[in-house]
C-alpha cells in the first residue's frame, strides 16, 4: 500500500474537508476512551471549518494530506514557533500539532509516509527540532514516534471537554 500513497499540502479550499475529516479521525482514535459529552465539546471547538481556515492561514502552519486513489487516508499539521521549555538548545523548532490516519489504514504505511513528509518539511524549513505532544495512554502512538527517533522530553496537559489529560512531550532533533 505504501507506494500508492501521495502527500500534498493543503490549501485554504481544504478548510471544510479538514474540519470534517479531522473530526472523523480524531473521533475514531479517541471516542472510545473519552466521555461522549467531552468528545463532542472538543470536536465542536477544534474542528470547525472556521477554525481550520484560521489554522491554514496562520503564519508557519503547514497541513499535509495523504491520499490514495483520490481517497483521503490521513493528514498532519505542522506549526513553526516556540517549543516548550523542556526542549532546550534549539533555535528554530517546529511542532507536529496533529497526525492521524483513518483507522482502517493504521499499520499500512500512511503514518510513515506522513512522518517522512513532516521531517522533510521541517528540514527544508531549516528547523532544528520537531516536537509533539501525545496522550500518555496512547501506547501505539508513543511506540510509533519512538520508532521515528522521538524521545520523551517532558509532560503537558491536554483538555478534551472538561477532562484534563496527561501528555508526553516528545522531540526529534534534526541534524
Amino acid at each position: 500500500m505504501d507506494t500508492q500513497i501521495e502527500i500534498r499540502p493543503a490549501t485554504l479550499e481544504d478548510a471544510a474537508f479538514l474540519a470534517a475529516f479531522g473530526a472523523q479521525v480524531f473521533r475514531e482514535a479517541y471516542a472510545a476512551a473519552n466521555d461522549p459529552a467531552d468528545m463532542a465539546a472538543y470536536l465542536e471547538n477544534a474542528f470547525s471549518p472556521h477554525k481550520q481556515a484560521a489554522e491554514l492561514q496562520r503564519p508557519g502552519s503547514t497541513f499535509l494530506i495523504a491520499y490514495s486513489g483520490g481517497e483521503p487516508l490521513g493528514y498532519a499539521r505542522l506549526q513553526s514557533g516556540p517549543a516548550p521549555t523542556c526542549i532546550t538548545g534549539v533555535l528554530n523548532p517546529m511542532e507536529l500539532v496533529r497526525m492521524y490516519s483513518i483507522q482502517s489504514m493504521i499499520g499500512k504505511g500512511v503514518g510513515g509516509r506522513l512522518m517522512q513528509a513532516c521531517l522533510d518539511t521541517a528540514g527544508a524549513g531549516g528547523h532544528d527540532v520537531i516536537w509533539l505532544s501525545v496522550w500518555q495512554k496512547n501506547a501505539r502512538g508513543i511506540a510509533f514516534y519512538r520508532k521515528w527517533g522521538f524521545e520523551v522530553a517532558g509532560t503537558a496537559t491536554f483538555t478534551i471537554g472538561s477532562d484534563v489529560q496527561s501528555d508526553f512531550i516528545m522531540c526529534h532533533y534534526l541534524a
